[in-house]
């Protein structure tokens, strides 16, 4: 029988049925060692961590978390900026943090506990030192720093008499909004003269204004957090993959070298990424050294389906951990939609109008099949929401009796949201549109943090993202000029989604729940503070970096890019207004998304039999996706035949390696990128997972 629900009868039965399977109607028969599906369930092999009671929330736990988090916050931007490496904050794998931790438990712990034995961190304090660098690593790059500042100003550095960015976009801006200095605006991009002090003062009221709709959002967040979490993890039971090899550091004796560090196994699977991604590096300080290449593009066809097959040794590691159903999922729709998009290319068909960025995987993705996407993700978080309705209902009518009250968070959530709604609104956005725009925000949050706590997809993001899906849904006519450019600027914290704050605080309070912390309230304390170190410390970093070297000689995209992107999707639409016949037609593969979407779920709870999952559909042909299918597709590969052939026993015995492919990769990519912060090395890319 497999040990995940052995783990789980310790809990709390659930009182209603989930949205997806709970542990019990999937529980694992006797004969022949496998599940009734005949799959097996998520493992996490903690249970012996939960007699532990020391205090998690003590002062040396914020200590050496709040350190580790400004270090995060400030080599994440350094080394991508200056030293252009993988982003080690880029993806919801937060593999920053999972090194540090390995670092930390495997290393520090260890001598700490040799030298004195109080001096140790517990089980419980090391599960908020890495939900504290978990939540950093939401902040400075992809998550929002990176994306954000270099959006600011860009209207002014990039505005040209062609693109007439000046007459267009430029007065619709508040002055509140970003920073207008000539010269601050200047030198942010190309850097400072020599000898001249970063202009602080042109970027204080800007940074003031968007702090206060920051930490609405992440109270927002951190709220929906709490209100969700006993229904996800405690009645629906969902996996939580990416916590598992934080898990395994977690175990043993407090301050003894944890049991997974010393099995060969783990390290034949670390040393597997490890050694063959070496060449790659090596290659770049000694070319005559080969690289092995673990990518290729595969056309079939001149009009037909092109695929990305890159062999991501962390996402087979993350795909060994998933319900075999699940992960045949998320590799099935992403082929079912690159067929899609190349059925439409061979027929002639496109909906009216131009696909846009972020709306795809950037290989002749059809602008419907995102819209569709999206149709989808809407309905995964309204069916996830309306699953908790029970759960609510009890958090905020009979708290006492339930054992747990979500009257506070609640009304953290309305506050939050408010301040979200006034703020777009003074910034330009139409007030009855706000909401609706909010709304469909944080749907694509909760969806993904969904999809992310069911399918363990460390390297994602949506298919479809709020401001786009907006403009299109309700025409540039209803938005306005100034609303436009209002939701050109939510392109910074709604856009490129590849790792977020409610993700990981979602991941931090299943650490929790296995370790048996019940520290929530300390623990979102710690939440809070990393946060908040997180923002400074990367805000500052990357405003030292553009000042001192320049923005644009810093990062193409960041700085370049990402700016022309959004003010060129502003200026599109102003010269470009939206038609009935445009919109209608993205509606209606939204509305055909959502009813696919809602047929799969139905199905999924109503017939154990049903094979196809519901979880690859939101995500089905996203840039990320598009690296990151093969893997899956491999790792699902793996598990099948070891439990078809091997069973239960053979599945066990498998996990150290498939956990040492996750550390392994990981690793490489942060030795190499201290080897070349240390001798000033430039642009040696690994990939961790995805670009």
């Amino acid at each position: 029988m497999d040990t995940w629900a052995e783990t789980q009868s310790l809990r709390p039965a659930a009182p209603q049925i989930p949205l997806d399977e709970t542990a019990a109607s999937r529980a694992p028969c006797h004969e022949k060692g496998r599940t009734r599906s005949g799959q097996l369930l998520y493992a996490s092999h903690v249970s012996n961590l939960k007699h532990e009671k020391a205090t998690a929330c003590t002062p040396r736990a914020f200590a050496v978390g709040s350190l580790l988090a400004i270090l995060l916050s400030v080599l994440c931007p350094y080394t991508v900026f200056l030293h252009h490496t993988a982003g080690m904050a880029a993806d919801f794998i937060t593999a920053g943090a999972i090194f540090l931790f390995f670092i930390f438990t495997a290393v520090i712990n260890t001598a700490l506990f040799r030298i004195r034995t109080s001096m140790a961190l517990g089980s419980g304090e090391l599960v908020v030192v890495y939900t504290m660098m978990a939540v950093a690593s939401a902040i400075p790059t992809w998550g929002l720093v990176a994306n954000l500042l270099p959006v600011l100003p860009g209207a002014f550095y990039y505005a040209t008499p062609e693109n007439d960015w000046k007459g267009l976009i430029q007065p619709h801006i508040p002055e509140w909004l970003a920073p207008r200095d000539p010269l601050a605006v200047k030198y942010f991009y190309e850097g400072l003269p020599e000898g001249s002090d970063i202009p602080w003062d042109a970027w204080l009221l800007p940074l003031a204004s968007w702090a206060v709709l920051i930490a609405a959002i992440y109270a927002v967040m951190v709220a929906t957090v709490l209100l969700l979490r006993r229904q996800w993890i405690e009645h629906e039971r969902l996996v939580f993959p990416l916590t598992e090899l934080p898990l395994e550091m977690l175990r043993g004796s407090t301050g003894r070298l944890p049991p997974i560090f010393r099995s060969p196994l783990m390290w034949a699977g670390f040393l597997l990424p490890f050694v063959l991604f070496s060449t790659r590096a090596l290659h770049h300080y000694f070319n005559f050294i080969p690289a092995v290449q673990t990518d290729t593009m595969l056309r079939l066809g001149d009009n037909g389906i092109m695929l990305r097959l890159f062999l991501g040794f962390p996402v087979i590691g993350l795909t060994y951990f998933l319900n075999l159903n699940v992960a045949f999922s998320l590799w099935f729709f992403h082929l079912l939609a690159r067929t899609e998009s190349a059925l439409f290319r061979v027929v002639g068909y496109e909906v009216p109008g131009h696909g846009e960025t972020f709306t795809g995987s950037a290989l002749g993705t059809s602008p419907g099949a995102s819209h569709q996407a999206m149709g989808a993700m809407l309905v995964l978080a309204g069916v996830s929401v309306w699953m908790a309705r029970g759960h609510l209902r009890k958090m905020l009518w009979t708290p006492h009796a339930y054992g747990e009250s979500g009257r506070g968070a609640t009304a953290v959530l309305v506050a939050g949201l408010a301040v979200i709604i006034g703020w777009l609104w003074a910034s330009g956005m139409p007030l009855w549109l706000a909401p609706l725009f909010t709304l469909c925000a944080f749907a694509v949050f909760i969806g993904l943090s969904r999809i992310i706590a069911e399918g363990g997809v460390g390297f994602c993001r949506p298919q479809m993202i709020a401001p786009v899906f907006s403009v299109y849904g309700f025409g540039t006519e209803a938005f306005g000029h100034p609303g436009l450019v209002a939701t050109g600027f939510t392109y910074t914290w709604t856009a490129d989604i590849r790792t977020s704050v409610m993700s990981s605080a979602f991941h931090g309070l299943k650490l929790a729940d296995e370790v048996g912390v019940r520290e929530r309230a300390g623990l979102m304390g710690a939440v809070a503070l990393a946060i908040v170190l997180a923002l400074v410390g990367s805000v500052v970093t990357t405003l030292w970096l553009a000042y001192t070297y320049g923005g644009i000689n810093l990062q193409s995209w960041f700085f370049g890019g990402m700016p022309r992107t959004v003010f060129g999707f502003i200026a599109d639409k102003m010269n470009n207004p939206l038609t009935t016949s445009i919109m209608a037609p993205r509606w209606g593969f939204a509305v055909g998304g959502a009813g696919v979407m809602g047929l799969l779920v139905w199905m999924r709870q109503r017939f154990l039999w049903w094979p196809l999952h519901y979880l690859g559909l939101p995500i089905a042909d996203t840039w990320v996706m598009s690296w990151v299918w093969f893997g899956i597709a491999v790792g699902w590969l793996l598990k099948w035949i070891l439990l078809k052939y091997g069973g239960v026993s053979a599945y066990r015995a498998g996990r150290p390696f498939f956990l040492g492919l996750i550390l392994g990769q990981i690793s490489c990519v942060a030795f190499w990128m201290i080897t070349d912060i240390v001798t000033g090395t430039l642009g040696n890319y690994i990939h961790i997972g995805s670009p």
